[in-house]
């Protein structure tokens, strides 16, 4: 299959507009607008967002390529004209380039690796418009293109759908909460008040030794978790990307599988329960109790979170302490409503695992369906 250079089939327009002279209805899309793989969560608008700096415009018949290393993947087609962030660069393709085949070739995993790779800049680093436009594509004709895009578009819809009941099994567990306890933001049904510390033990992760990332903490065998991991876990935190050695283990603490980890600095009150034993930094608190306890106190801080965020102190940076959280005060839960409560929820999760498991295996097929596509195979 031939291959040229993108920049012979398509433009890398840095039309650069001040947002200010433009309606304030105007859509805009910033990087936490796109998801990695492509969906655009929502559009956000000038005036929502209060644009001042310069932005760049871009239309339907474009693809949104965000250049900012750790978001590399963040690969759109949008649906309307509006204006992006600076670390989004629209491409256009001419006619011998179909839209929905470029934004699929350069959203597989090879082509993010290798535009990770081709990024400079120290604290930031970016991919470079330049270096973009030497990025070499393969190039059927139009109409292999085109079909070509329609299978992966197939594809990407399956997945999507899998997505969508994944968040629908997150909002049950929420549904199943009021449904049994009420609104706990403003205690519905009047139940009796407990403080969390009379429901459980909570204490604070360790990390005596200073600077943190000393290199000689690091690379043993003891998963160390911090607040992103439980930020980006959905109730149970099942892997780990970072891990101490034996120096690392005698100035931390391990935690037991099962215990609630909750963030109190910069991100506040995401919770995940530890999927095996595991330490943790004083950024994040450990909540001991009984596992039906914990799920109840789970789920009633992921629906209280905003308002933990609110009462939170902030100085350099928004945080919680420990005695906030030992003396929240949260309705009172009866023996068997806990056991039912907990029950329910790991039949939910259960169902969860297996989604997400499906989710993986077809992760795996798609990367194998876009190898095979780009290497003229299907």
């Amino acid at each position: 299959m031939r291959m040229v250079p993108l920049g012979e089939v398509a433009t890398i327009e840095r039309t650069g507009v001040d947002p200010t002279v433009l309606d304030r209805d105007t859509p805009y899309l910033g990087l936490e607008h796109i998801e990695s793989g492509g969906p655009i969560r929502e559009y956000s608008s000038i005036g929502r967002a209060e644009l001042t700096s310069t932005k760049f415009r871009f239309n339907e018949r474009q693809v949104l390529f965000g250049k900012l290393r750790p978001n590399l993947g963040k690969i759109a087609r949008p649906d309307r004209a509006g204006v992006c962030s600076t670390d989004i660069l629209p491409i256009t393709p001419s006619k011998h380039l179909d839209r929905g085949y470029l934004a699929h070739y350069l959203s597989q995993p090879p082509m993010v690796a290798f535009a990770a790779s081709r990024t400079s800049g120290a604290n930031l680093p970016r991919l470079s418009p330049r270096v973009l436009a030497t990025f070499e594509v393969p190039l059927p004709n139009i109409e292999e293109q085109r079909r070509i895009a329609a299978i992966l578009d197939k594809a990407d819809a399956i997945r999507a759908k899998r997505r969508q009941v994944l968040a629908h099994l997150d909002a049950l567990i929420q549904s199943i909460f009021h449904d049994m306890f009420g609104d706990p933001r403003t205690n519905s049904r009047q139940s009796d008040l407990i403080s969390l510390k009379e429901l459980g033990v909570l204490e604070r992760g360790v990390s005596r030794h200073r600077p943190r990332n000393d290199p000689l903490l690091l690379g043993g065998p003891y998963p160390l978790i911090q607040t992103g991991d439980v930020a980006r876990s959905r109730w149970v935190i099942t892997d780990f990307s970072s891990t101490y050695s034996e120096a690392g283990l005698r100035q931390s603490r391990m935690w037991p599988a099962g215990t609630l980890c909750i963030t109190i600095a910069a991100n506040i009150a995401d919770t995940a329960r530890l999927g095996f034993d595991a330490c943790f930094p004083d950024s994040v608190v450990a909540f001991t109790a009984s596992p039906e306890v914990t799920t109840y106190v789970q789920a009633w801080l992921g629906l209280m979170q905003r308002e933990m965020e609110r009462v939170a102190p902030q100085s350099a940076q928004r945080n919680i302490n420990l005695r906030i959280l030992r003396d929240t005060l949260v309705p009172r839960p009866s023996g068997r409503d806990l056991n039912t409560f907990h029950r329910l929820v790991e039949e939910v999760l259960t169902m969860r695992q297996s989604m997400l498991l499906a989710e993986a295996q077809e992760a795996d097929l798609h990367a194998s369906l876009q190898s095979r596509a780009f290497k003229g195979e299907l």
